[in-house]
């Protein structure tokens, strides 16, 4: 666009103004969030997904923890296809700045191992306060203890729906997530923090076969 900008992955930044910039075209790069979110859905329900216009590159260290848990995927250059086992192995995450473990996947894939079979230890290292989703789990049913930084999750056969409420963006997906597999109805508030992350997010869990309502 005609911007002077040095220092590019250095600690510094330097811009020199310019009088005027330069129109272009510009594709915006897939969201590793959304996809990693997906592939966690169809594990959790063991089911099979094919997620077009993602940049496996930037979700390798979710590719890795899904096949740890048994997971079974097909990368190609815009896609990323898995089947799922029947049941999930528990595996263990900690969170790291990229290239590592995502911290935004952090509630996301920690609920799909809440079914695993076995216990899994999620180590979340970048921010703190970041596992007040898990209250909300507990009360659906699931095995979680938190101790500082560290969540020890024992795997259950089985979830129960609940009225929840979500707490953050991630937080708030991850009970969504929990609702798919759980016995009953599940009512998930403060909606408001999901969609400001996902778009058009129940009309693309629809298509995975969920019974899912957005009520205004």
């Amino acid at each position: 666009m005609g911007a002077k900008i040095k220092g590019a992955g250095t600690d510094i930044i330097e811009i020199e103004g310019v009088k005027k910039l330069k129109d272009v075209s510009y594709n915006i790069m897939p969201d590793r969030i959304e996809t990693g979110t997906f592939l966690c859905m169809a594990a959790m329900t063991g089911g099979n997904i094919k997620v077009k216009g993602s940049n496996p590159n930037h979700v390798t260290p979710i590719i890795h923890k899904l096949e740890e848990t048994g997971c079974i995927l097909q990368v190609q250059k815009n896609e990323i296809e898995m089947k799922a086992p029947k049941r999930l192995k528990a595996v263990d995450i900690k969170t790291m700045p990229y290239p590592g473990f995502p911290t935004d996947m952090q509630s996301i894939f920690a609920t799909s191992l809440t079914v695993a079979k076995g216990t899994s230890l999620v180590v979340e290292n970048l921010f703190e306060n970041r596992y007040k989703y898990t209250q909300e789990l507990i009360r659906m049913g699931a095995k979680i203890t938190i101790e500082g930084k560290t969540a020890v999750i024992k795997g259950t056969r089985k979830l129960y729906g609940a009225n929840v409420k979500a707490t953050d963006l991630r937080g708030g997906a991850a009970l969504v997530m929990a609702g798919m597999v759980a016995k009953g109805n599940t009512r998930i508030e403060n909606i408001e923090y999901i969609l400001r992350g996902y778009e058009k997010f129940d009309q693309k869990i629809k298509k995975l076969g969920i019974d899912i309502k957005l009520i205004p």
